[in-house]
């Protein structure tokens, strides 16, 4: 028979988030703590005389003098292969509706880091299917790749744009929700429904209405979670929408324990608090099973402030950032990610060769494009023939790397889109049918040479022939779009001639015609 066991305190105080309990003697940090039917909380803090504890869910309301119950039992996470395709609370309860959750186990929440000699080096490619990070700021597998920028600039979108991609990749999604409100969150929901991301994904929600202590709990139920599904050998992304929530919600359940406050309020210890928890993302070794586990937090800024003390600690601990620029998005070009102050420290050693062939100079030229621009508004006079030159292979580019949300690019594609650039082949083409030919050239392609497409698919690098053989089915669709183009001229030609010869027509008509002598 297993050990039971249960002490009983008495309620002292209730501070918002925190009660502080008295005669509760023998308690450790997670131990759950019950107060009457449905109110359960978990122990934060402690000193020789009082106990605080975490409200993690408030059925009836809390008052002094009330009896609060500790056994053994601390709180863990619970984790299932059947939380696929569901959406739920911190607790593991339901909240789309489709019935409870069984756990098969249970996962401490702040589980230990793998350490370096159970980790390997990174070398899986995550393809997010967003042009610009596959082919300036590639991410990999086990990474901890930080996405930053102001209120609505798409933050949310690079990573429901990289969950849509993972369909048929062999890998586990969990979109942690922190402090989000209702209608954002019901806008994932839906995106996930039309997609069928629920098929490999699951959602963890601690929306803006759920008390502080589920909002700070939120990231670390969803580590455990994809622990679990990386120790059986597979491979999880896990998004958190956004970590600047979790900040708060810590520094607000600090400030009524009565810790001190250090810069901006914050706790001192929110450095520790964050890197442990992001310590746990790693791509195992064999021995381990060779799971991994890629993490994609979200910091939000306040008018582009990088020095942020939440945004630079997170910046100082992760693989690697990707900012959103607010200048961008207004101006139009979506994903407004800004290449000067984005970086992935893993490189390009994740990345396809052939992705990798096509894209190792588009930085400098993304770079050396924005300098041009911003020179040519200054400058009063005309533009040397280089820099026109320049400024013309650049407008491509920008054009190329544009994107509409929810609408990843697979990888061959992109090979083919960056080929066509690198080899200077879009030069014929006009602004207006550089979208044509970024959207339908992969299907071109897959219905004029699908061998070379699978090869390419398969080996995830191509040849010199190869390369004649892609070269040749670009420009065969750049000639399509060409003899288009002239078609849809000749046409409106026919049609003003038409037009004009009518009205000609008419005049004569209504023109008054002299009359008999």
């Amino acid at each position: 028979m297993p050990l039971q066991y249960k002490e009983y305190g008495t309620v002292k105080a209730v501070r918002g988030c925190i009660v502080t309990v008295l005669g509760l003697e023998n308690c450790i940090n997670g131990q759950l703590i019950r107060f009457g039917y449905g109110t359960i909380g978990s122990i934060i803090g402690f000193n020789e005389d009082e106990t605080y504890v975490l409200l993690l869910k408030e059925h009836d309301p809390i008052k002094t003098g009330d009896t609060a119950t500790m056994t053994l039992e601390s709180f863990n996470a619970g984790v299932s292969d059947k939380f696929i395709g569901r959406m739920m609370n911190v607790l593991g309860e339901p909240m789309d509706g489709l019935g409870t959750i069984q756990p098969d186990a249970y996962m401490p929440i702040f589980a230990e880091a793998p350490s370096i000699l159970e980790r390997e080096i990174l070398k899986e490619t995550l393809e997010t299917g967003i042009k610009i990070i596959d082919s300036m700021i590639p991410v990999g597998r086990g990474q901890r790749e930080l996405i930053l920028g102001d209120k609505m600039t798409g933050k949310t979108t690079i990573c429901t744009d990289t969950i849509i991609n993972q369909r048929g990749k062999d890998m586990i999604c969990i979109y942690c929700a922190i402090g989000k409100s209702k209608a954002a969150m019901n806008r994932v929901v839906d995106l996930f429904k039309k997609y069928d991301c629920f098929e490999y994904s699951m959602i963890l929600s601690a929306m803006a209405g759920e008390p502080p202590g589920q909002q700070y709990l939120a990231p670390y139920v969803a580590s455990a979670i994809g622990e679990y599904f990386m120790n059986k050998g597979k491979h999880v992304l896990a998004c958190f929408d956004d970590f600047t929530k979790h900040a708060w919600a810590y520094r607000e359940i600090s400030l009524i324990l009565g810790r001190p406050p250090g810069r901006e309020s914050y706790p001192g210890d929110v450095f520790y608090l964050h890197s442990r928890m992001i310590e746990r993302a790693a791509k195992l070794n064999k021995a381990r099973g060779g799971g991994s586990m890629t993490f994609l937090p979200i910091i939000e800024l306040l008018e582009g402030d990088l020095t942020g003390y939440i945004s630079s600690n997170l910046v100082s601990m992760t693989d690697g950032q990707i900012y959103l620029s607010a200048a961008q998005f207004n101006e139009g070009f979506k994903p407004a990610i800004g290449i000067g102050l984005s970086v992935s420290r893993i490189g390009n050693k994740v990345q396809w060769p052939a992705v990798k062939k096509v894209s190792k100079t588009l930085r400098l030229e993304f770079v050396r494009y924005e300098e041009l621009q911003r020179l040519s508004r200054l400058k009063a006079s005309g533009q040397s023939e280089e820099a026109e030159r320049q400024l013309n292979e650049g407008k491509i580019l920008y054009e190329l790397l544009k994107q509409e949300r929810d609408n990843p690019v697979p990888s061959p594609a992109m090979v083919l889109i960056f080929l066509a650039h690198t080899e200077q082949l879009l030069d014929d083409l006009e602004m207006n049918e550089l979208e044509k030919f970024k959207t339908g050239v992969y299907t071109f392609a897959l219905e004029h040479n699908p061998p070379v497409m699978k090869k390419l698919t398969e080996t995830r690098d191509f040849d010199d022939e190869m390369k004649k053989a892609m070269v040749t089915i670009i420009k065969d669709y750049i000639n399509v779009l060409i003899s288009q183009r002239m078609e849809a001229v000749e046409e409106e030609a026919v049609v003003q001639e038409i037009t004009i010869s009518g009205t000609a027509k008419k005049d004569t008509e209504a023109k008054p015609q002299p009359k008999a002598a």
